[in-house]
């Protein structure tokens, strides 16, 4: 049996020498000091030894098992230093070669509209507010002044969730919310997405972006519309524009308006874009009905306001020259990298 120790020991040492990697040690590790190993083996065959054998025996198997748990375990170092060293090998970064070139985003035509149109009004003194897409009648349209019986209470017009609430086909709804919760002076404008039946062709979607704006204080006037509103084409289009007011109806203003702007392309000459007429209709607007302002608890006798609202797609559309609305939603990367 001593012999037989000696012989593990030394095969023990050639396969130290031969191992190369972590998965090679454990299994040296298992082939002699697991539970099924040689060692434990000798271990177990020692019964059968005299009581003067078994102490010299006992000693020997230790001291081998010893011998081959140290060499396992200086090994083991010497492996994961290795590993470590070719693995920070592999890894190494030369920051001296050139980085790759990122190629970044920019903000979509609407985004850009959108941004200006709000710098803008902020700048006039206006307020940035928004509100639900999925909204009530109540506020959608009643509130508004807008009857039953009224054609854009239709479903070719709206899309209802339920006789009680609707898609909000205006951002108007902001209006009321706000008069209801704020008390006069009130500047503000409301950006956001709405909703309605319409086919999809150049000009129309089912779904695209309005600027809704309201101004409530002591003695404000048509004038101040007038004003607002010029000031608000120069600054978008370009000083040379010139604007004019069409009258009009709306069920929530009175008197209501139609406010035109002189030809972007052609200076007012007359053209393709324009159709010929010199001008582009921009938005409608008005004075706040005293209706409205009443089922908002404000005293028509005491206040007076004005409202305007507009499509940011068809100011963006005229704002770059785009034909079709179609070009804004189908995220084409050669349109959009125009921009």
């Amino acid at each position: 049996m001593k012999e037989k120790l000696e012989q593990i020991k030394v095969n023990a040492v050639n396969a130290l020498k031969n191992t190369l990697d972590a998965a090679q040690l454990e299994n040296l590790r298992v082939k002699y000091l697991g539970k099924k190993g040689e060692l434990t083996l000798v271990s177990k065959g020692m019964g059968g030894l005299t009581q003067e054998e078994r102490p010299i025996i006992g000693k020997l198997v230790n001291e081998v098992r010893a011998f081959i748990e140290e060499n396992l375990e200086k090994l083991s170092e010497e492996i994961k230093k290795r590993e470590k060293t070719s693995k920070l090998k592999d890894e190494i970064i030369d920051i001296s070669m050139p980085g790759k070139k990122q190629k970044l985003g920019h903000k979509h035509p609407l985004e850009m509209t959108l941004d200006s149109i709000k710098d803008i009004f902020i700048s006039m003194g206006f307020e940035i507010t928004e509100g639900p897409e999925v909204e009530l009648d109540y506020y959608n349209f009643e509130a508004l002044n807008i009857p039953k019986n009224h054609p854009a209470r239709g479903e070719q017009d709206t899309f209802y969730i339920n006789d009680n609430i609707v898609l909000r086909t205006q951002t108007s709804n902001m209006q009321i919310r706000t008069m209801e919760k704020e008390k006069p002076p009130i500047r503000i404008i409301s950006p956001g997405k709405v909703y309605r039946a319409d086919a999809v062709d150049a000009t129309h979607s089912p779904i695209f972006y309005q600027i809704e704006g309201l101004v409530v204080d002591k003695g404000i006037t048509m004038a101040d519309l007038r004003g607002t509103l010029d000031i608000f084409a120069k600054k978008l289009y370009g000083d040379k524009v010139k604007t004019k007011f069409r009258p009009h109806h709306f069920p929530f203003t009175e008197p209501s308006a139609e406010m035109d702007a002189s030809c972007f392309s052609c200076g007012g000459e007359g053209c393709k874009m324009c159709k010929g007429s010199g001008w582009i209709e921009l938005l409608g607007c008005g004075m706040v009905h005293p209706q409205v302002l009443r089922n908002c608890g404000i005293d028509p006798e005491v206040y007076s306001g004005f409202a305007f609202g507009f499509g940011l797609d068809r100011m963006t559309l005229m704002k770059y020259g785009i034909d079709d609305i179609r070009l804004l939603y189908e995220s084409d990367i050669r349109f959009l990298n125009q921009f």
